[in-house]
């Protein structure tokens, strides 16, 4: 499952929302206009991703999930969660469901959860424990894993 990182998780959850959206529309019950204010929560979404992969890039570490971290980062929105990347994308699902308008798209934001709580995540803080020790169990006490 190495191959599946977690852009390309995302993407296929958001591709997903949209065959559920068409599959069982009978399930649409946020009515236009105000499926639109699924774009706020997609863009603060995606911005956060864009705002870390620059953070990365400047500090010159690994964001790749499955590659050794050559940092350990816990300033800018880090200082809030854990893993704000990966929260990012959650808020974007989240958008997106919104604005498809359907409970069924919930479903594709709500995977994307599930497969990144219990498999990316504890996955990356092994990771990160071996490679930080000390320094990452004091960040692990005083940043909650998402929010």
């Amino acid at each position: 499952m190495n191959k599946l990182i977690p852009p390309l998780l995302f993407l296929i959850c958001f591709v997903s929302m949209i065959g559920l959206t068409m599959a069982l529309p009978q399930l649409s019950f946020i009515p236009t206009p105000w499926n639109y204010l699924g774009f706020f929560l997609m863009i603060l979404g995606l911005a956060f991703v864009r705002k870390i992969q620059q953070l990365f890039k400047t500090e010159n570490t690994e964001i790749h999930t499955f590659k050794t971290p050559k940092k350990l980062i816990t300033t800018d929105l880090f200082r809030f969660s854990r893993n704000p990347i990966y929260l990012g994308f959650f808020l974007a699902l989240l958008g997106w469901a919104v604005v498809l308008g359907n409970a069924a798209a919930f479903d594709g934001a709500f995977l994307f959860f599930v497969i990144v709580h219990f498999w990316y995540i504890p996955f990356e803080e092994n990771k990160m424990e071996t490679e930080f020790g000390q320094d990452y169990l004091v960040y692990k006490r005083k940043v909650r894993r998402w929010l």
